[in-house]
């Protein structure tokens, strides 16, 4: 008895930290301590257990199956981490658009979740689509959907879909699209920007165009993405839904709508 409920704390355990370890909203990267994570994630199993002891218990038939049951209950929960990260991934990539369009891409932050140096915006945009996915109960859905990954794929059966690299192509192209989506204002007007600037130019040669336009653009860049973060903000928002249903359809588990708001 008190094997089977180690077997089953550890593999439930394995698929709960995989999610809290990769997932942004419980701070991946350096956001959060690791032992922090850890000990959501073991308060998460104990509340787990309780309700999967009734179901089947894997059969362990030595110590390398155990650690390959062990991978394969992590990759299901990273996978489900992953896609939210990748998502998320698709606003810092509209900030680094306009960072470069706009020449304020020298103007970086450290970014504990890629542990490296980012433009401003796109940290900017990245708390922001954090926020937001937090606001409307995408993290509600993240939890709904990992336990119902428990009923779809049960704690050591070693089963992994086949549909997870096309899931995860399609989440890649939906978050490339939320980027150029929530980049275009911004990158709409620093080019009709340049375009005026190259007008003025050729008018007026004696003009340092090349100084003017640098102060130019950086004051255009924070002006059009002030006027325009709600769109931004509403952009990301109306992606929530598709994205998450598509990471869950990889996962053959069903997409809990009545957890957004």
């Amino acid at each position: 008895m008190n094997d089977q409920w180690l077997i089953l704390f550890t593999l439930v355990f394995a698929r709960v930290g995989g999610l809290v370890m990769t997932a942004p909203i419980f701070g991946a990267g350096g956001a959060v301590p690791v032992r922090v994570r850890v000990l959501l994630a073991a308060a998460l199993t104990l509340l787990i257990v309780p309700v999967l002891w009734q179901g089947p218990t894997a059969r362990i038939d030595g110590v390398v199956q155990y650690f390959v049951l062990l991978g394969g209950e992590a990759i299901v929960g990273a996978c489900l981490g992953l896609g939210i990260l990748v998502l998320v991934h698709g606003m810092t990539m509209a900030g680094a658009v306009i960072s470069h369009a706009s020449g304020l891409s020298i103007a970086e932050t450290f970014d504990p979740v890629l542990e490296e140096n980012v433009p401003q915006f796109s940290r900017l945009l990245f708390l922001l689509a954090v926020c937001v996915f937090f606001l409307l109960g995408g993290h509600r859905v993240a939890m709904a959907g990992l336990l119902d990954t428990f009923r779809t794929i049960p704690p050591g059966s070693g089963a992994l879909p086949g549909s997870l690299a096309e899931g995860f192509l399609t989440l890649a192209g939906q978050s490339f699209s939320l980027g150029i989506r929530a980049a275009a204002p911004a990158l709409t007007a620093l080019l009709l920007a340049t375009l005026i600037l190259g007008l003025i130019g050729r008018t007026l040669p004696q003009m340092n165009v090349l100084a003017l336009g640098f102060g130019l653009n950086s004051l255009l860049a924070f002006a059009s993405l002030a006027v325009t973060l709600g769109v931004v903000t509403w952009a990301f928002a109306d992606q929530i839904a598709p994205a998450l249903e598509t990471i869950l359809d990889a996962l053959k588990t069903p997409l809990r709508t009545e957890w957004l708001t």
